[in-house]
């Protein structure tokens, strides 16, 4: 494998009739930022789904599944709070926890294309 070792807690988020992920996102990066400070959390990013304004994929970055699930994240009164008030617009599916690729495929880069020549100040 290429890369690190982290782990991959993976769930669907989707707007009840009438919503939409717009709404809900305020409240998933309150929560989020919360998380964050969890051992071994490293990031989270919520995907908004192509052509569907009311669906999500959630992914949050970990460590390892050990320290998901150490984590007291889901248990905390002030998490616990933010979800609940969030359960009237949306529904939330885990898709499942997935470790880090075993397999990648990335495109060549030529770095040296990438470069720009900065001309040099007059002064």
């Amino acid at each position: 494998m290429a890369g690190e070792q982290f782990m991959y807690y993976i769930f669907e988020v989707t707007a009840k009739k009438g919503h939409s992920i717009d709404e809900y996102a305020a409240s998933w990066m309150e929560a989020s930022a919360i998380i964050q400070r969890s051992p071994g959390a490293r990031g989270t990013r919520l995907h908004r789904k192509i052509g569907d304004d009311r669906r999500a994929l959630a992914i949050a970055t970990w460590d390892s599944k050990v320290a998901r699930d150490a984590a007291s994240v889901m248990g905390g009164r002030e998490v616990k709070a933010i979800i609940e008030a969030q359960a009237e617009i949306v529904t939330v599916e885990l898709l499942g926890e997935f470790e880090a690729p075993d397999w990648e495929v990335l495109p060549d880069i030529e770095w040296s294309a990438l470069l720009v020549e900065v001309p040099e100040a007059n002064l």
